[in-house]
C-alpha cells in the first residue's frame, strides 16, 4: 500500500458519539480528553475535531481551552447547534495552533447564519452538500449533479460574505456506508467530485468526507481474517483523491493509503459503484465472508 501525502487527517476521536469519550465527558474527565487529544496530535492528525454532543455552550468553551491547552494544531468545531459553533470559535486561540484558523464543521443551506461569525472570528468552513434548501425545509442530495450545485451555492454564499479565501472553504459531499449502499450514493460522491474537480469557479477549495462513515456497518475483519475495513477506506480514497479529495475526519490509527490497480478492494468497490442497487449488498456481503 502506496502512503499518502496529500490527505490531511481531522482527528475524530473528541466526539460525544464514541461511547468512551462520552463517558469522559459525562464525568467531565478534561485530564482524558486532553489524552486524546495528544494521542492524535502525536499520530499525525492535522486537526483535532471537537463534539461535545448535545451539552452547553460552556462545555463547548471548556473543551476547546482544555484542548488547546495540550497541542499546537487547529481544532475543528463540530456542532449542529450555532450557539456551540461561536461559543468554541470565542474560545479558540489562535496563538495556540501557530496562527492558523478553526475549522467550523459544518455549514450547510439550512445554517447559513454560521457563515456570519466569520465577522467575529476567522475560520475555515466545511460545506455541507448532502442535503439542499427546498421551500421551507431540505431535501438529501442523490445525485452528482444535486451535490454539486448545491456546493455551488454555499461557496457563492461564503464569498459573499467577502471573508473567505478560496483555501478557506472546504466542501463536504458526503459519504454513505458501503454495506447499505442499494442507490448508488458511493456513486454520486464519486460524481460530485468529478463534476467539482472540473469546475473552475471552485479552483483552490478542498474537499472532505467522514471517511468511518463508509465501513460503520461493517465488521472489522472478513471471515478469513484478512482486514476489512482500512482496504475499503482506502479504495475510496484511490479513487477520490485524483478527483480532488484532500481531507478527511478520520482515525489517525488507520494505516491510510492508495491502493494499486487490481487490488481485490479496488475491484469490490468499482463493481459496488457500477451496480448501485441490491446487487451492490450481495457484492458486499460475498466479500465479507471470503
Amino acid at each position: 500500500m502506496a502512503g499518502i501525502l496529500r490527505l490531511a487527517v481531522i482527528g475524530e476521536t473528541i466526539n460525544d458519539s464514541v461511547p468512551a469519550t462520552h463517558r469522559l465527558l459525562e464525568a467531565k474527565d478534561w485530564t482524558g480528553i486532553q489524552e486524546i487529544a495528544r494521542f492524535q496530535a502525536e499520530r499525525g492528525a492535522a486537526a483535532i475535531d471537537v463534539n461535545v454532543g448535545p451539552r452547553t455552550a460552556a462545555a463547548m468553551e471548556t473543551a476547546v481551552r482544555k484542548v488547546q491547552e495540550v497541542i499546537r494544531i487547529p481544532l475543528s468545531i463540530d456542532s449542529p447547534d450555532p450557539s456551540l459553533i461561536e461559543a468554541g470559535l470565542l474560545a479558540y486561540d489562535p496563538a495556540r495552533a501557530g496562527g492558523r484558523k478553526p475549522i467550523v464543521n459544518s455549514v450547510s443551506e439550512m445554517r447559513m447564519e454560521v457563515l456570519d461569525l466569520a465577522r467575529r472570528v476567522p475560520f475555515r468552513a466545511v460545506l455541507l452538500a448532502t442535503e439542499r434548501r427546498e421551500g421551507s425545509g431540505g431535501r438529501p442530495n442523490r445525485t452528482g449533479e444535486e451535490i454539486h450545485a448545491t456546493a455551488r451555492r454555499l461557496i457563492g454564499a461564503a464569498r459573499a460574505t467577502g471573508r473567505f479565501s478560496p483555501d478557506d472553504l472546504v466542501i463536504d459531499p458526503g459519504i454513505h456506508p458501503i454495506a447499505a449502499d442499494m442507490e448508488g450514493r458511493t456513486r454520486a460522491t464519486i460524481e460530485s467530485l468529478r463534476r467539482m474537480q472540473a469546475d473552475t469557479d471552485l479552483a483552490g477549495t478542498h474537499r472532505s468526507v467522514g471517511l468511518s462513515n463508509f465501513t460503520v456497518m461493517l465488521p472489522p475483519k472478513r471471515a478469513s481474517g484478512a482486514p476489512l475495513k482500512g482496504p475499503l477506506e482506502s479504495a475510496f480514497l484511490t479513487l477520490a483523491m485524483p478527483l480532488g479529495l484532500d481531507m478527511v475526519v478520520g482515525s489517525v490509527k488507520r494505516r491510510y493509503g492508495t491502493l494499486p490497480a487490481g487490488d481485490e478492494a479496488l475491484v469490490l468497490l468499482e463493481k459496488v459503484i457500477e451496480a448501485g442497487d441490491y446487487e451492490a449488498i450481495e457484492l458486499i456481503q460475498a466479500f465479507c465472508e471470503g
